[in-house]
């Protein structure tokens, strides 16, 4: 599993559409997107994007125009979706020893917290369809697995960040009920190329993913990670930050090096109508 800083030759983004997912805060959305998808495509990248319908497809064409982004490095498809966030939807891309290449399909389930997620669910199997691309099913124990892509980290040698909190709760946002520590290890080695899992604990604090590593700590390099640090011990992030910090002190990877980690300041905490939202600089 190649780590997500690497080379790589397109982005998949998705046109926003559903309020519900920045409620009150809506209007400037499409042109942070549009942004992204500028920057992204200023020095030769592509962007695959999804929009839910012609309307939405022509919205961003609209937008895409007055930033003079290039349409011919912009293949927008149009394609029902829940939600559309689509590192958590996509399929994980993985190459072999050879330097093949295919998709590797999980299933998602709304973070198993919201219902509006089977259009979201066929994402990996229209997206790959769409572009010629290989795809694998991941299974486990005889049955699909549910997995996120902002539930883990590749530095793409091998090592593999994610979190307890995640992966592991059995009450709460169970995406795999009865699975175990050592489940995900070796369906991580079959499916991702994964020879060292470093787990985590907690997430930050308003998570409604419950626990996504992305939020908080993440690879750099293939021996390098950022790690969100809360120096306020009465802030509500504190003790989970400086637990994993202390987790990762002292890890030595499976390539030999030592993990070095670099802190990573949080910003002042985001409040929306009383509720503190997962905001961080990872």
């Amino acid at each position: 599993m190649p780590a997500e800083w690497e080379p790589q030759r397109a982005v998949h983004l998705a046109w926003p559409a559903n309020k519900e997912d920045w409620p009150g805060k809506f209007q400037p959305i499409p042109w942070v997107i549009t942004e992204i998808i500028r920057q992204a495509t200023a020095e030769g990248g592509r962007v695959f994007l999804a929009a839910v319908s012609e309307r939405h497809a022509a919205q961003a064409r609209r937008f895409l125009l007055r930033v003079e982004v290039d349409a011919a490095r912009v293949d927008i498809v149009v394609r029902p979706l829940d939600r559309g966030w689509m590192r958590d939807i996509s399929p994980f891309f993985v190459t072999g020893p050879k330097g093949a290449r295919a998709a590797v399909r999980f299933r998602f389930n709304g973070w198993a917290k919201y219902g509006n997620h089977k259009l979201d669910d066929q994402w990996p199997a229209f997206s790959t369809k769409e572009r010629g691309w290989p795809l694998v099913e991941a299974v486990w124990n005889g049955a699909p697995v549910v997995l996120e892509g902002g539930a883990v980290d590749s530095n793409g040698r091998g090592a593999l960040l994610t979190t307890e909190e995640c992966l592991l709760d059995p009450e709460t946002q169970t995406r795999n009920p009865g699975f175990t520590r050592k489940d995900y290890e070796g369906l991580f080695r079959k499916w991702l190329g994964i020879r060292q899992v470093i787990w985590l604990g907690k997430g930050i604090a308003g998570d409604d993913t419950h626990g996504h590593v992305d939020d908080l700590c993440r690879f750099v390099n293939p021996n390098t990670v950022v790690l969100c640090r809360e120096p306020d011990g009465k802030d509500a992030n504190h003790r989970a930050l400086e637990e994993n910090r202390e987790r990762l002190q002292g890890v030595r990877l499976a390539n030999g090096q030592s993990l070095d980690v670099v802190e990573l300041p949080m910003p002042a905490p985001v409040v929306f109508d009383g509720m503190r939202l997962p905001a961080s600089y990872a």
